[in-house]
């Protein structure tokens, strides 16, 4: 069975590496639109319609609007937008925390943000398991490659202002970072965690961490028994790994650049006091479009990893 899909937004970032990722798969004919045509509303429309799958690559108001044109009950959607993250029916597209069966039924899916994917990833499951209270008082602490602010950041890195760009910059210092409500929601947490996300000047790659004092929560968790939920939670999955084996005493922001693969770790204190959970993963990969198809495959019943670079 071949399935029709329509990526509104393809000439944005994520939409361009998720057609990467889509082309020469016998399973999808893809529905393209000239730049004339994109601009249309009745032929975007149409092509929406037309649509097994309509994955919107649009800023926000843009995504809310193509999902206003669905008419057909045939129709599923997956939105990279910020939109829907935290809409009710909507299922959170990030399957080895909500189940690959919930994403699979779904009809409308929104693919989580970078920097959530790793937060959540680490903490989700801790707060499941009772390790991490869901009023604890969390911080995160993140960096990403420049291609994560979009063709605008990207043009600064890159474009006639290069040479004046900052080698690395935080941001969001108003505490109030888009990226929080789903944090928040999806792991379950009363309380909103403090986010301290920074860019820099490489193109692409993510860093996510969450520093844990274990010997401050209660019940006192030892570093093994947070590495055992993490585990279990990723034991079945060929995109999350959390490794074990990692000596080193630095970790790359280019540790998984190219790839739609995450890496989660835990390193803690000699006296088990404290923790640094930290995952690596790409911003256009497993934070974007390698999740995207990842959840495309699950809609359409193929093998979750066709198509991913892992």
């Amino acid at each position: 069975m071949t399935h029709a899909i329509f990526i509104d937004g393809a000439a944005g970032t994520t939409g361009l590496e998720i057609r990467e990722r889509l082309e020469g798969r016998a399973e999808f004919s893809l529905i393209l639109l000239d730049e004339a045509q994109r601009k249309d509303a009745a032929a975007r429309a149409q092509a929406i319609n037309d649509a097994d799958v309509v994955i919107l690559c649009l800023p926000d108001d843009a995504a809310r609007e193509a999902v206003s044109l669905i008419a057909s009950d045939r129709t599923r959607v997956i939105d990279a937008s910020t939109a829907h993250r935290v809409a009710p029916g909507w299922t959170y597209g990030f399957p080895e925390l909500v189940g690959r069966e919930t994403v699979a039924a779904s009809k409308r899916v929104s693919n989580p943000g970078c920097y959530p994917t790793g937060f959540l990833a680490l903490v989700g499951p801790l707060v499941r398991a009772g390790l991490i209270p869901a009023d604890w008082p969390l911080s995160v602490n993140a960096v990403s490659g420049y291609s994560g602010g979009g063709k605008g950041m990207i043009a600064d890195y890159e474009g006639e202002k290069a040479g004046s760009a900052p080698s690395w910059m935080t941001y969001g210092l108003t505490l109030a970072h888009k990226h929080v409500p789903e944090m928040t929601q999806h792991a379950g947490l009363s309380i909103a965690p403090i986010f301290a996300p920074s860019v820099a000047n490489m193109l692409r790659g993510m860093i996510v961490e969450v520093p844990l004092p274990l010997a401050a929560l209660p019940g006192r968790p030892s570093a093994k028994q947070v590495r055992d939920v993490l585990e279990a939670a990723y034991r079945d999955s060929s995109v999350v790994r959390v490794v074990g084996d990692y000596a080193q005493a630095n970790l790359p922001l280019e540790r998984k650049s190219g790839t739609d693969g995450m890496d989660l770790f835990l390193f803690a204190s000699a006296d088990g006091a404290q923790a640094r959970l930290v995952a690596a993963l790409d911003n256009l990969g497993k934070g974007a479009s390698g999740a995207a198809v990842q959840n495309l495959n699950l809609l359409c019943g193929l093998d979750e990893t066709a198509g991913l670079k892992l």
